[in-house]
């Protein structure tokens, strides 16, 4: 990737799979716009959890963990 393209995009892992988003959107949206459900993942920052109205920063990747409920 660029040095250009990446400074403007940030990066979601889930699992085995990388999508990059614009920088700028919120951590909610930026899930909404590669297919999920925003209500079903945690964000995870360097090992801190990051709340999902947050705005993505340039360069940046976010690790994402599914929610598993049960009973």
């Amino acid at each position: 990737m660029s040095q250009d393209k990446q400074e403007k995009t940030a990066t979601l892992q889930l699992r085995d799979k990388t999508y990059t988003v614009p920088a700028g959107l919120r951590i909610r949206e930026a899930i909404r716009r590669i297919g999920l459900t925003p209500e079903s993942y945690l964000a995870v920052r360097d090992g801190e959890l990051v709340p999902d109205d947050e705005r993505l920063r340039a360069g940046e990747v976010i690790r994402l963990i599914a929610v598993i409920s049960g009973g």
